[in-house]
């Protein structure tokens, strides 16, 4: 799972978010940055509105939250789902000096990212994918 941190950096960057079940997420500027939350049909779902998308917390009486807007939380895409958005830019994921590369390439261009976590790799090389850096 990639940390907190990053998945701010993606969203502020533009990366979207269309809740689906089997998503974790923490609520974003509320202390809870420690809890992760997985959507789930039985627990925590998403409730489509004409207004936005609203996670619901069904029958989590030991929580103070019935719902929380989607946009005032930050998404932790899998490695899977970070793999999936950088579509055919992505070449592979191989040991590195630095523990895990992700290689790229962009209009021709080969570029990589490194970490020693390969979902944090993922996230950086999906973080220069959406700036441009």
């Amino acid at each position: 799972m990639i940390s907190v941190g990053l998945a701010r950096r993606l969203r502020d960057a533009g990366l979207r978010w269309d809740p689906v079940p089997g998503d974790r997420f923490v609520v974003a500027d509320r202390d809870m940055d420690d809890e992760v939350f997985t959507l789930s049909d039985m627990t925590v779902d998403v409730h489509k509105h004409a207004t936005g998308s609203v996670i619901g917390f069904n029958g989590t009486v030991e929580w103070a939250l019935d719902s929380v807007e989607a946009q005032d939380t930050v998404w932790l895409p899998s490695e899977t789902q970070l793999r999936e958005r950088l579509g055919a830019t992505f070449r592979r994921l191989s040991p590195g000096p630095a523990g895990w590369r992700v290689d790229l390439e962009v209009v021709g261009r080969a570029t990589h990212t490194e970490h020693p976590d390969a979902a944090e790799a993922y996230g950086l090389a999906l973080l220069r994918l959406i700036t441009g850096d």
